[in-house]
């Protein structure tokens, strides 16, 4: 008898946490007077861990929608800014006049992208952005973010090379893995001498793909490169430099969302070599 007892309780527990499991338990389901003290309890923790799921759920919805009010109601005026700037910058009102308009429309450029950085950063942390990796090559994400880099390369007349074999694939979201590349790309740039020159190849190992990224730039301190990717750091040796210190902390994100790591290798001096590691299934 008591052997049955057991057995029946066992199936019950079962048959309770298949329901949490799906998200369809509900606690009227069962009588606690018909139940043992374990399932009773068992019950009452099932109940607390499905409002807590539903809570959870609530308030990544309230985020999204709260990030998304943000993005829309910031646009238009930060684009206007952009575009009044640029006008006043077009009209002839003296040399103070001119740098005023020039600092203006450099800010607020600046000012923009940094509400699409912290943007796109609280939606992949609160799962608000899905992350959707399969099969890519990686020549056409790796020529997507060099075309975006491109304009601000030519400005330093630094030479962007890319040694990437068209046929090599790797398990990637392209649009997020083009957007982490170009972070990488970016920070390079800003952070070489004019004239020098960025490096980009990739190479296919066991189970990863690896795609680096090589600048000539000032290099790293060692003590300094585990800090890198935390948000709104700015190295010591870089704040006269134009930044937000938020690229890299977005590229880890999209990485590591993608079960990919980055390893960074530099010297002072002597420049910096990124490399970024993804799946290749």
């Amino acid at each position: 008898m008591r052997l049955f007892q057991t057995k029946t309780t066992l199936e019950k527990l079962n048959i309770m946490l298949d329901e949490a499991l799906k998200g369809t338990f509900e606690e009227e389901h069962y009588d606690e007077s018909q139940l043992s003290r374990l399932e009773a309890k068992w019950m009452r923790y099932l109940t607390a861990s499905e409002h807590s799921r539903k809570r959870i759920a609530e308030e990544r919805a309230s985020i999204e929608q709260l990030v998304t009010d943000i993005s829309h109601q910031t646009k238009t005026p930060l684009s206007n800014i952009i575009l009044y700037s640029q006008l006043l910058q077009e009209q002839e009102c003296g040399g103070e006049g001119q740098k005023l308009a020039k600092e203006i429309h450099q800010q607020s450029e600046k000012l923009q992208f940094l509400i699409e950085a912290l943007i796109k950063t609280s939606r992949l942390e609160s799962g608000t952005f899905q992350i959707r990796p399969e099969k890519n090559k990686m020549a056409e994400t790796v020529s997507a973010s060099i075309r975006q880099a491109e304009q601000k390369a030519q400005a330093k007349q630094i030479q962007l090379q890319s040694q990437v074999d068209p046929e090599l694939t790797a398990s990637f979201d392209l649009k997020w893995t083009t957007e982490a590349l170009f972070n990488i790309l970016d920070n390079a740039i800003k952070y070489s001498p004019v004239g020098s020159r960025v490096t980009i190849s990739a190479e296919a190992y066991e189970i990863y793909t690896a795609i680096k990224i090589r600048d000539q730039g000032t290099g790293i301190a060692e003590g300094e490169i585990p800090k890198i990717f935390g948000r709104f750091y700015r190295g010591q040796n870089v704040h006269t430099e134009e930044g937000t210190g938020i690229g890299l902390y977005l590229s880890r994100q999209i990485v590591e969302a993608q079960n990919g790591y980055i390893v960074v290798h530099s010297r002072m001096g002597e420049g910096s070599e990124f490399q970024v590691y993804l799946l290749i299934q």
